[in-house]
């Protein structure tokens, strides 16, 4: 199927970059307020897909994003909802513990979605590129070849930069790893703000996202949020959602580190700030 790409234009001003709300409308809400107290517009707000996923209030997840009016590309998981297809697509390593975790979150996530909000995936882009302080961004899920590609700080640059060449970029946005960081080569940048629906293996129960700034040519700052997650654990174990991905909003420590290369799982419980950059 030919990719659905959208050119935007120039973007001006602060920009929120998260991906990964899975779910977690107490995350999705916390994020909401951040930008109404930062003044920022919904239109520079940006999402890296998988908003629907872990936990357990799908369907007000989408309804509450399609109100706010963020942007957003597809992420693997609506990629399949809008399909109909039985599985998450999230590259799971078969029989591993996030795969029999998949069979019990992603059939849950499948019953409760409304009509109007898988009709909604459908119209949801592959990939958006944007100017921002004269640097060409494109958003990608995984990579832009492989929305299901797990794509880590410590993945040699050979795998990243197809990316960069097949879309002219000098920054790519990305998510579906789960975890914050950003790797730069010569003069472009990969940039992964982190995801907002789950901690990142660090030890708190705060969750991840980005703030673009265009005040002095180009920056960006990683930005911790802190969210109802007492609520968000408590919702999933009241609907039988895998009780080890609702301790994890607690703890901040995953259940397991299957998907992580071994330097990602040297850092677990380690403070992020140190390693991201």
């Amino acid at each position: 199927m030919d990719k659905k790409n959208i050119q935007l234009d120039s973007i001006t001003g602060n920009t929120i970059l998260f991906g990964g709300v899975y779910s977690n409308l107490q995350a999705l809400e916390a994020l909401i307020q951040v930008a109404k107290e930062e003044g920022i517009a919904p239109e520079n707000c940006f999402c890296t897909g998988d908003i629907v996923g872990y936990c357990a209030q799908p369907e007000k997840t989408v309804q509450k994003f399609i109100d706010w009016g963020a942007n957003s590309i597809i992420g693997n998981v609506e990629l399949q909802l809008r399909n109909g297809d039985e599985d998450c697509g999230c590259d799971f390593k078969a029989g591993s513990r996030c795969d029999t975790f998949s069979k019990s979150w992603y059939p849950y996530a499948q019953h409760l979605l409304s009509e109007e909000s898988i009709n909604w995936m459908q119209s949801l882009p592959d990939h958006i590129c944007f100017t921002y302080a004269e640097k060409k961004m494109t958003l990608v899920h995984g990579s832009y070849e492989n929305i299901s590609e797990f794509i880590f700080k410590s993945t040699p640059w050979k795998q990243k930069e197809p990316s960069f060449t097949i879309t002219d970029s000098d920054v790519i946005i990305a998510g579906h790893s789960g975890l914050p960081f950003v790797d730069k080569f010569q003069d472009k940048l990969w940039l992964n703000p982190g995801v907002i629906g789950m901690p990142a293996n660090d030890g708190h129960p705060h969750v991840w996202y980005a703030i673009l700034d265009d005040s002095n040519g180009f920056s960006f700052e990683f930005k911790t949020l802190k969210y109802d997650h007492s609520k968000a654990n408590k919702l999933m174990i009241k609907n039988n959602l895998p009780k080890e991905y609702a301790k994890t909003l607690l703890t901040g420590f995953w259940d397991n580190m299957e998907i992580l290369p071994q330097q990602e799982q040297l850092w677990k419980g380690q403070y992020l700030n140190k390693i991201m950059y």
